[in-house]
């Protein structure tokens, strides 16, 4: 393993207790912060190589398989996670981060394990296609392509969630499919990216929080886009819907120290104010990606927690908030 290395943290040392301070450093030994100005292939790589050293492992009775959806001119990888001699009460569609850039089935394989041993429930994680090869609106059509297939050949309640760019893509099919005859009963949105706009005081507070920056989701947004991204187009940024009715029961849980924090309050105001159920929880001292932190942090794993409490109420029909 490479060896740890504690700079990195910036005005944040002070901040963070000393376990996500080890989190956030062995991180920027794996994944550092210049990575992003790296050739798309190279980025991909040191990724994929972080996701290993950090994976969490996996619970022993969750069995996964890996399938895929056979589309007109291509094959769509899923993996779904089960509790072993289980029928599930509900099927969780769960979307991965990493900027629309970068990551796959194997990057968050330990989180959709983890959420699938939480919850009792399924977990189904696509692979969808990513930038800048495959510019927007395609990770959209993948994530609908996901949920179009679950409506149809599963039978237990779909519950959206994902986290970073994943939770983007579940909001977007939550707003795209919401009258669908088998809409999604919830939604479980963890750091999501929802804006177009990038305004509110997280982006101004923690513009160059560690784990991500301002400027980093403007290097995603360059690679997903080709420039800005569309504006008023709901399937790049759910805020930038003008109708906010008839979606799911939602929770968002974001971090403190993240500059996407602010969507997650924004969006819950939206939602309520459309007559809808939601909850925001914003993690206290926690950074971006810190479903990675787990095994570190008694904040994260206390967070995952409440992840995991609110699929299992959300997945039952269930709003305790």
């Amino acid at each position: 393993m490479k060896r740890f290395d504690p700079a990195g943290l910036g005005a944040y040392e002070m901040r963070l207790d000393p376990e996500v301070r080890e989190f956030v450093a062995l991180s920027n030994t794996w994944f550092p912060p210049e990575t992003t100005s790296l050739p798309i292939a190279s980025q991909r790589e040191i990724y994929n190589e972080m996701c290993r050293a950090l994976h969490c492992g996996t619970p022993q009775d969750v069995c996964r398989v890996d399938t895929a959806i056979h589309l007109v001119d291509r094959r769509l990888p899923v993996r779904r996670y089960r509790v072993a001699n289980t029928e599930p009460a509900a099927v969780i569609l769960y979307y991965h981060g990493g900027g629309f850039v970068l990551g796959d089935l194997d990057s968050h394989d330990d989180v959709c394990a983890a959420l699938c041993d939480a919850t009792g429930f399924e977990v189904n994680s696509v692979d969808y296609r990513l930038a800048p090869e495959h510019r927007h609106p395609a990770a959209f059509e993948d994530a609908c392509a996901l949920f179009d297939w679950a409506a149809e050949s599963q039978s237990a309640p779909l519950l959206l969630s994902g986290e970073s760019a994943g939770g983007n893509l579940a909001a977007a099919v939550a707003h795209a499919r919401r009258e669908a005859p088998r809409a999604a009963i919830g939604q479980v949105l963890i750091y999501p990216t929802l804006g177009s706009a990038m305004q509110g005081p997280s982006y101004r507070d923690h513009a160059e929080a560690p784990m991500l920056s301002v400027r980093d989701l403007a290097h995603y947004r360059q690679a997903r886009s080709s420039g800005a991204g569309p504006v008023n187009d709901p399937r790049f940024a759910p805020l930038d819907d003008g109708d906010f009715s008839g979606l799911p029961p939602t929770v968002i849980v974001t971090a403190e120290y993240d500059p996407l924090s602010s969507d997650g309050a924004l969006y819950r105001s939206r939602i309520r104010d459309a007559g809808g159920l939601a909850h925001w929880y914003e993690a206290p001292g926690l950074v971006h990606s810190f479903l990675r932190a787990r095994r570190f942090s008694s904040r994260a794993r206390d967070a995952f927690g409440q992840i995991a409490a609110a699929a299992r109420a959300l997945g039952r029909g269930e709003w305790p908030y």
